[in-house]
């Protein structure tokens, strides 16, 4: 990377302009996107974000098994590199790492500080080390309309005084319903 592109990167992270910085790095990023992580690894360009997709921070993207880098013979090293795929309307949590070759469908949840090393297939809730299906997004769904307040509740000056108004959740109160059960 030229010193100016890397230039270029940080000014558009300083100021605030993340989904255009990982842009820049060369991942390719759909409309309405959220990004709060700067770890695309060495090969951004094998990166594709959908669209609606929230990547939190500190999310990592491995696009390679180093690993490989142990295996030699008389042609040399071995290398694998694998792109990653994130559908539309997906939420990744903070801290989660995705793995080589890993897609994940449109409509999905990852879990924070997930290690997703299988694809994800659309509609689902995945979490864990290494992740695994825990639920529906169709029933997430439908129990945050039911229960967690709206955009139009949050009528208020400031960040704190819209996040007062809503109802405060303890983390099993959060937590997913077990497959196949809406409430």
């Amino acid at each position: 990377m030229s010193p100016i592109t890397s230039l270029k990167i940080r000014l558009l992270w300083k100021f605030g302009y993340q989904v255009e910085a990982a842009r820049a790095m060369g991942v390719k990023v759909g409309q309405g996107c959220r990004i709060y992580t700067r770890n695309f690894g060495s090969e951004p360009w094998l990166i594709t974000i959908g669209n609606r997709v929230t990547v939190a921070s500190e999310v990592i993207f491995v696009t390679h098994d180093g690993a490989t880098w142990l295996v030699r013979d008389e042609k040399g090293r071995r290398f694998r590199f694998s792109p990653v795929e994130i559908g539309d309307d997906v939420f990744v949590g903070v801290r989660s790492i995705i793995m080589p070759g890993v897609r994940i469908g449109n409509r999905c949840i990852v879990g924070a500080g997930s290690v997703v090393n299988k694809s994800v297939p659309s509609g689902f809730v995945v979490a864990g080390v290494p992740a695994r299906i825990i639920g529906q997004f169709d029933d997430f769904e439908e129990r945050a309309l039911r229960t967690f307040i709206s955009e139009a509740e949050m009528v208020g000056k400031n960040l704190k005084d819209r996040v007062q108004m809503a109802p405060l959740k303890t983390a099993s109160e959060m937590a997913p319903p077990p497959i196949g059960t809406s409430k």
